[in-house]
């Protein structure tokens, strides 16, 4: 299966220059967790990608309103994208890589035309398990090793944004 074929066509994005209300608004809008980041008058180059996370943890630590925030400071720069068409087994597999539950979907001239989940690509892998597919593209066995390995490198950054060590070691303990 490609990617085209799995991808939101509908993409919400926002600007570099835009506050990161106005993305935190986009997400509220359309009910979705991330948005590409594109960059150009008339085009859409993605310049990486925002988060709800990046969001929060962007007003945490700057300590300052959303509108007075830019997305330029949040967001992830090394964004990772994929072409329409890419197999979903690709896909898959660039999200494990990068550790990304999204991927922003760009034409061969660079322009955003979708965007892609892992929850895009399990559906298919469990359609493929369910049709008894001799042979899968993607197993739902590849998409939750995806997952595990997003959700370990979030829980890693999330230790060390809190202060704490890796994983394995625990906060000092309070006195009583």
């Amino acid at each position: 299966m490609r990617v085209e074929q799995l991808m939101s066509k509908q993409v919400y994005w926002c600007r570099p220059e835009d506050t990161l209300d106005r993305a935190a608004q986009l997400m509220w809008d359309h009910d979705c967790g991330a948005l590409p980041v594109c960059t150009g008058n008339g085009e859409t180059h993605v310049a990486g990608m925002i988060t709800d996370r990046d969001i929060c943890m962007s007003a945490l630590f700057q300590g300052r309103p959303l509108h007075e925030i830019r997305i330029s400071d949040a967001m992830t720069r090394e964004s990772r994208v994929c072409r329409p068409e890419d197999s979903a087994a690709d896909a898959e597999k660039t999200m494990r890589g990068a550790q990304v539950r999204r991927l922003p979907v760009v034409s061969a001239d660079g322009q955003l035309v979708g965007i892609i989940s892992l929850a895009d690509i399990a559906r298919e892998a469990a359609r493929e398990a369910q049709s008894q597919m001799a042979r899968p593209e993607i197993s739902e066995i590849e998409v939750g090793d995806t997952y595990a390995a997003i959700v370990e490198s979030s829980r890693a950054s999330a230790g060390a944004s809190s202060g704490q060590a890796q994983a394995g070691t625990s906060p000092p303990s309070s006195p009583r």
